[in-house]
Formats: structure tokens, C-alpha cells, sequence
């Protein structure tokens, strides 16, 4: 029998990722690992195997393996890891626990792809008791994104992904013009008239995409919205956040402001290339774009500053959780409790949150270490020294005020962001449609589409 967690994929014939079409024939062809490694004695308690689309993250997990065995010899633990592209790893993770084998012990999943594998008869281990000593200083939404449609959580987080506003302060100095005044959409585009006079037009506010759903996730959580609906909500895009933000950037491409991202995001070699040549001045991003930096804008030290978001009215929350991997323990795994113990560990334990801190850069899920002099605000970090504000500053300041927001992540999702980052966004941003009709055309093709 079919389990009915697959029921909605299959009927569509395809497996959507990225922006990519993978139909189900392709899915089953045999995925190659672009890299594999073992990590852990040969005669440990237990032998796992876990796959992962992201090298980095095999590297980190094979270090928490060695810090694992190094604190408990009783129950050492040998893992071995497997690389895979993107679309190969999901797909060929999707068929193999539909066949009942063949699945790793333990497995990323990204936050695009997870609603697909938490339905009826979900095929994960139920990871509550692995994540109890650490869920009360968990960030709640990021462990709820992870979870079953019961509330069962069944995927440890890897970090928050808070938006924030990335500005290059050198071109504001430049120009005499003050960013750090600036609190809502309204005075945002103020500013940016101010740059393009105080430029001659030579330097952009901003780069809107086309390619990515951040701005609209952005907007939806200021006002509180969610497209999704919700784990049991119906799929609405015509919300008025979403209204409001297409409308806006709209106008800021009209009036010569704002450019359309090269490439459709600022997460792709060229707008790494426009943020380096100053051709755009602030975008905002997740917390985890930070790294981009380190990889591949190194000579951009010293010249950007981080703070919250602009709002549409004053008092509204400025950020969102965005992105994410989720690892889980899948229903083949041999020895699931240790693994539960040792995963919940590697990516929540003050040892784990270091790592992804110091060499990931990424803005950790524990928030007991938020506020930690050592872990947060250390010299000795990259991140503490390239910006010109530490970031935990910023994080602490948006959680003070409880102004990090959630979108859900649900099996229409990849739906909605494949049909907005091909069509919507272009219709819009690109050529100019009247935004009431975009989002028309969009409510009507995705609900034809996930019925």
C-alpha cells in the first residue's frame, strides 16, 4: 500500500526542487555521492550512515562524531557520510522510503522539501524525547517547522535564518546619508530617493528579486500572515502583506531606485558581483548569508553594517525565520535512540552551537548562548569582527521583542515559491503587470495545482 505521505508528490508526477522539474522516471535513477567519508572507530556501539546535500555540513558532522566518542567511550558511534546534489539527494532519500529500504540511518532534509515526508504514515523517527533537554531554550517556530502535522517533532534544526538588513555603510558615509534612521518601508524609499540624487543614479537602494520569495516572506510575517494557511489552512497569496510589498517595489523599479536582481537573488555570483562594485547599496537577508561574506566577498570587511529590517508601521515585528535544513532519523535506522541522542546533541549542545557559530556562521537555534559574552560576542569569531556591529546584538534585540516570525512550510509550499519565482515575480517586478491580476493568476494555477 502507498503510504499517503507521498500521495499528494506522486499524483503531480514530479518532485519540484530549486526551481527544478525532476520527473518521477529520473527520480529513480540511481544518484551517485559526489563525495563519501567515515568517520568513527570499526567496532563502535553502533554504525550509521547519513546523507547530505551540503559537503560542510558532512564536515561538521563527522567533527561531532569525534567530540562524541572522545566524551563517551561506552557508546561510541561510526557514521558514514554521503554528499549528493540537491535534487538527487531528495529524490533518491523519497524512493527509498517509499520502498521500505534502502534509506540512510539519519538525513538532512531541506526546509522546502520537509512537509513532504510529515504527513500520514510519516517515515521519521519521533525525536521528542532526544530534543527534551534542550527544548525549552530552542527556538519554538524553528523546531514547530520540523515537526509532524500532530506537533511530533521529527527534525533537528540547524539554525534560525533571522532576516536582517544588510547595508553598505561605506556608501552611505560616501554620500552623507543616514541609514541608521531609517524605521519603516516609507523611510526606506525616502533614502532611496536621496541615494539615486546624492549617485546621479550610479548606485541602486536595492536589488529586488525575482528568483526568491524572501521580500514576500519579509512582508507576511510583519503583518502576521501566512500564505501556506497553516499546517490545517487553505493556500491564499492574495494576502495584503504580499499586496503591499509587490506594489512598493514595483514603484521603487519605476522610479529608478531599485534594480531587479541579476540572476533573480543576491545569493548567486552576480549579486555577489553587484555587492562588491557597490552598484546596490542594502538588501535584507537571512542571518546565514553572513558566510557569503567569508566564501566569497572577503574584501568586503569592515564596510557593511547589520540592523533590523524596515517595517510597514512602527511596532510591527521586522524579521523572519528563512531557510533552513532540518536532519532526521528515518524509520530504517537500526539503533534510532542513540542516534536521536547523538544528532539532538551534535546540532543543540553548547559543543555543536560553537561550530555552527564560529565556522558556519550561522545564527544558532539555542538561544541560552544568545547572551553568553564568550560564545556570542567573542573578537576571536569572523563575523564579530568583519561587520560593523556584532550580530548576536541584532539577534538579541529582535528577541527581546519576540520579532521573529514564521511562515510554515507545508506541502503546497514548494508550489507556491516554484510559481512565484518563474512567473509571478517576473509578471510583476520584470514587466510591470498590475499586481491584483499577478496574484489572481497565481491563487488560480495553484490552487488548480495542489488539489
Amino acid at each position: 500500500m502507498k503510504k499517503k505521505w507521498l500521495a499528494g508528490l506522486l499524483s503531480a508526477a514530479m518532485v519540484l526542487s530549486m526551481g527544478t522539474v525532476v520527473m518521477a522516471d529520473e527520480a529513480e535513477t540511481e544518484a551517485a555521492p559526489t563525495a563519501v567519508t567515515t568517520v568513527g572507530p570499526d567496532d563502535a556501539t553502533a554504525k550509521y550512515e547519513l546523507w547530505s546535500f551540503v559537503d560542510l555540513h558532512n564536515e561538521f558532522y563527522g567533527k561531532m562524531v569525534d567530540l562524541w566518542n572522545e566524551q563517551n567511550p561506552d557508546r561510541t558511534i561510526q557514521i558514514t557520510f554521503s554528499t549528493y546534489p540537491y535534487a538527487d539527494h531528495h529524490n533518491k532519500l523519497m524512493m527509498s522510503l517509499q520502498a521500505g529500504s534502502g534509506a540512510p540511518d539519519m538525513c538532512d532534509i531541506e526546509i522546502g522539501q520537509f512537509p513532504n515526508y510529515t504527513g500520514e504514515n510519516c517515515p521519521l523517527y519521533d525525536l521528542t524525547d532526544a530534543l527534551a533537554p534542550y527544548e525549552d531554550s530552542v527556538v519554538t517556530s524553528r523546531l514547530d517547522i520540523y515537526s509532524r502535522n500532530d506537533g511530533v517533532r521529527v527534525g533537528v534544526p540547524t539554525h534560525v535564518g533571522a532576516a536582517v538588513m544588510y547595508w553598505n555603510a561605506e556608501i552611505f558615509e560616501k554620500y552623507g546619508l543616514d541609514y541608521k534612521s531609517v524605521k519603516t518601508w516609507d523611510d526606506y524609499t525616502a533614502l532611496g530617493e536621496q541615494l539615486k540624487e546624492a549617485s546621479n543614479g550610479e548606485v541602486y537602494l536595492t536589488s529586488c528579486d525575482t528568483g526568491s520569495v524572501d521580500w514576500l516572506w519579509i512582508a507576511m510575517a510583519q503583518y502576521g500572515e501566512d500564505w501556506t494557511g497553516g499546517p490545517d489552512g487553505e493556500v491564499n497569496v492574495q494576502l495584503d502583506s504580499v499586496k503591499k510589498m509587490l506594489t512598493m517595489q514595483q514603484q521603487w523599479l519605476n522610479d529608478g531606485i531599485a534594480m531587479i536582481s541579476t540572476d533573480g537573488h543576491v545569493d548567486l555570483e552576480a549579486g555577489f558581483k553587484n555587492i562588491m562594485d557597490g552598484k546596490i547599496a542594502s538588501f535584507p537577508k537571512a542571518m546565514w548569508y553572513m558566510s557569503r561574506f567569508k566564501d566569497y566577498m572577503p574584501e568586503m570587511e569592515g564596510k557593511y553594517d547589520l540592523t533590523k529590517i524596515p517595517v510597514f508601521e512602527e511596532g510591527q515585528p521586522s524579521s523572519v525565520g528563512i531557510g533552513g535544513t532540518g536532519t532526521v532519523v528515518t524509520n530504517q535506522c537500526e539503533n534510532p535512540e542513540l542516534a536521536a541522542e547523538w544528532l539532538a546533541w551534535a546540532k543543540l549542545s553548547e559543543e555543536g552551537e560553537k561550530y555552527i557559530w564560529n565556522e558556519l556562521g550561522f545564527d544558532v537555534c539555542n538561544t541560552a548562548f544568545w547572551s553568553d559574552e564568550e560564545f556570542a560576542y567573542d573578537e576571536s569569531n569572523y563575523y564579530n569582527t568583519f561587520f560593523r556591529v556584532k550580530p548576536y546584538e541584532i539577534l538579541n534585540e529582535l528577541a527581546e521583542n519576540d520579532e521573529i516570525g514564521r511562515i510554515y512550510s507545508v506541502s503546497a509550499s514548494p508550489t507556491i515559491n516554484d510559481y512565484f519565482c518563474t512567473t509571478t515575480l517576473n509578471e510583476v517586478l520584470e514587466e510591470g503587470m498590475d499586481v491584483d491580476e499577478a496574484l489572481q493568476e497565481a491563487q488560480d494555477y495553484i490552487s488548480f495545482a495542489i488539489m
